[in-house]
């Protein structure tokens, strides 16, 4: 070994190690590809590293809400946006805007009237929808990763949740370095604040395009990156 290679190997064992990537996903819409269901469906991503300080923030929050009883919600145990009254919404998305990095939330935009029939398959959709998503968030990470976690939100039906899976392993196994490991988790969203942070980026996505609803978007529009409408060159419609 030359000295320069005995210096760099010294180098390398005390360099810190790379942080591990956070990926917290929310969706929102549903899966009825008929006139009657939602326009669009969306998945949402926020991409974070620890410390997560914004947790310790929100958490005080939460209980300042018990304390006075200002949610209608008294036994409050977590945020969900779509339940919380407009007073905590507002709260909440002013601290996101504060506390969350810029460009660190990601999202899929689906317009489903151009989805076509054999797509429409849940096992089939999300996973497709999925695996764009993650890509683009760990192609974007801002630096070298040490390791990579997907959490969602508890999946009950094991065949979604099995094809959540695999969508999200063959995506990140062909695109981090060899040997970089990863992972993915499901937890309720009331037992993490990423979930419930990752919710109300997505509440606010779904909102503009779903309602063309801008308020709360607007307040969190530099947290987000990138908004990818994913057949926005479609020209068929199914229905």
């Amino acid at each position: 070994m030359s000295p320069n290679d005995a210096l760099q190997a010294e180098d390398d064992e005390h360099a810190a190690p790379l942080p591990t990537l956070y990926i917290f996903l929310d969706e929102g819409g549903n899966f009825d590809f008929s006139p009657k269901g939602s326009k669009f469906f969306t998945l949402t991503c926020v991409s974070l590293y620890r410390p997560f300080t914004l947790h310790t923030d929100l958490d005080t929050y939460k209980y300042n809400l018990i304390e006075h009883r200002i949610k209608p919600r008294l036994e409050m145990e977590y945020f969900h946006c779509a339940e919380d009254n407009r007073f905590v919404r507002s709260k909440v998305f002013s601290k996101l805007s504060g506390s969350v990095p810029h460009e660190s939330v990601d999202s899929v935009i689906v317009e489903k009237r151009k989805t076509g029939p054999a797509l429409q398959a849940p096992e089939k959709f999300y996973p497709k929808m999925l695996g764009y998503l993650v890509r683009y968030a760990v192609e974007k990470a801002a630096h070298g990763v040490g390791e990579v976690v997907v959490i969602t939100d508890s999946i009950p039906v094991a065949k979604k949740r099995k094809a959540i899976e695999k969508a999200v392993k063959t995506t990140l196994a062909a695109m981090l370095p060899k040997g970089t490991p990863y992972r993915i988790m499901h937890h309720a969203s009331r037992a993490h604040y990423g979930l419930q942070i990752a919710d109300y980026f997505n509440w606010a996505i779904f909102r503009k395009w779903e309602n063309g609803d801008t308020a709360a978007h607007t307040t969190v529009a530099k947290q987000v990156r990138s908004e990818f409408d994913i057949f926005r060159t479609g020209t068929r419609f199914y229905y």
